[in-house]
């Protein structure tokens, strides 16, 4: 592995005496480190402090001195955040980090998981927190952030504080060791978006492909996986997307609980590489217990999938914007892009006698997306159901049919 260093993140100003004895630590196991002072009310003598804070703010676009005399902690955590997930990322481009780590409170954790959000999957990422047994899924996004609880807070050294400071510093350093084995030769990586409604055609599918040398990563697509998804192939994990199930679309259109946002089905096209599109799963909005679904749903055609799971049948107006906006992330991609249509459902439950059986809600979906993606790209509609296994081998072959073009 070429030299390079750890990286740690945190409130220099306050917390002076927990970040020099953590750099202690990770230097006495024989790791160099590269430190970033995202405090705002000054710095520390205990150790040298290769970026400071006033380089931080600037790259969050504003001064420390502007930070400090607005006396909004709220603005300058934010704007200390941003910053240091730039200069975060010009480190990662830099080639310079091999690891990590930061600590703190509630503001130390924000920055430093801002600024995580920039580190590839390749680098490990550990944060220790006095929030970790909280809910910090906005702030960890889809990153493999390992949160590590400090169970006292992180305001001073003690007999506590050592002990978990040390085992922090252990991990982040023998993680940092571990490197990637070399497996055997695979014909490329092919990223799969599935849910439990399209499992049988998403295991059809990842059989077939395997069978012919590809390694096949597959994500549920409950929100955090779409949002994984994406990442990855912004990094360039991947060679092609099968892109089985979209339902997360009609979460972010309706306000369900299994969003991955507006940015969802962007990320291949953006780089550039073939896709296979289906709208698995557009039938259904994800909400939990029947009681929390929004008021204004609560007279729609709702299913109890688990005690924990209500799904919403979408509607006529709601499937034609879908269709709409699918094909509008598509049209994007300057790769081949394939969308296969199955003209007797697009879930387990949307099948001829099921609840969710609706083709002429289907009809507007698939009509939209007819109407609205450009020609060069190949709308097949088939009188399969999703889940059928001549439905898997059709979107194998036509995967495999464009990667195999754009290799000739």
């Amino acid at each position: 592995m070429p030299d390079k260093s750890i990286l740690i993140l945190g409130c220099f100003d306050t917390k002076g005496e927990d970040f020099l004895f953590l750099r202690n630590c990770i230097v006495s196991q024989g790791e160099k480190v590269i430190t970033m002072n995202t405090g705002v009310m000054g710095t520390t003598k205990e150790f040298l402090v290769d970026i400071e804070s006033d380089q931080v703010a600037l790259e969050g676009g504003y001064s420390i001195a502007a930070l400090r005399e607005a006396h909004d902690r709220g603005r300058a955590v934010d704007i200390m955040g941003r910053g240091a997930a730039k200069l975060a990322a010009k480190l990662v481009l830099q080639n310079k980090i091999k690891a990590a780590i930061g600590m703190g409170g509630g503001g130390g954790t924000y920055i430093a998981l801002s600024a995580m959000q920039e580190i590839p999957l390749s680098i490990p990422k550990l944060c220790l927190s006095t929030l970790a047994a909280k809910d910090l899924s906005r702030q960890m996004g889809s990153k493999d952030i390992t949160l590590m609880p400090s169970i006292v807070d992180v305001a001073g050294l003690n007999s506590i504080s050592k002990l978990l400071i040390r085992r922090a510093a252990a991990a982040i350093c023998a993680m940092s060791e571990i490197t990637e084995e070399k497996g055997d030769t695979v014909a490329g990586t092919i990223a799969i978006s599935m849910f439990g409604n399209t499992s049988a055609c998403v295991n059809q599918c990842s059989e077939l492909l395997r069978q012919q040398g590809y390694e096949v990563l597959a994500f549920h697509a409950n929100g955090v996986g779409g949002k994984a998804m994406e990442s990855l192939i912004r990094e360039g994990c991947f060679d092609a997307v099968l892109d089985v199930t979209t339902t997360e679309l009609a979460d972010d259109l309706c306000g369900g609980i299994c969003s991955a946002g507006p940015d969802r089905l962007n990320a291949a096209s953006e780089m550039g590489i073939p896709q296979v599109v289906v709208p698995g799963c557009l039938d259904m909005v994800n909400f939990a217990q029947p009681d929390t679904v929004p008021a204004q749903y609560q007279s729609r055609e709702l299913y109890n999938w688990a005690p924990d799971v209500t799904l919403m049948r979408t509607n006529k107006e709601e499937n034609k914007i879908l269709g709409e906006r699918l094909a509008g992330k598509i049209n994007r991609s300057p790769a081949p892009v394939t969308v296969v249509l199955p003209a007797k459902g697009i879930s387990q439950v949307d099948a001829y006698g099921e609840v969710f059986y609706r083709p002429e809600i289907n009809r507007v979906l698939f009509d939209a997306i007819k109407e609205n993606t450009k020609t060069t790209i190949e709308v097949i509609e088939t009188d399969m159901h999703i889940n059928d296994p001549e439905f898997s081998a059709m979107l194998v072959r036509a995967l495999l049919g464009m990667m195999g073009k754009r290799q000739e």
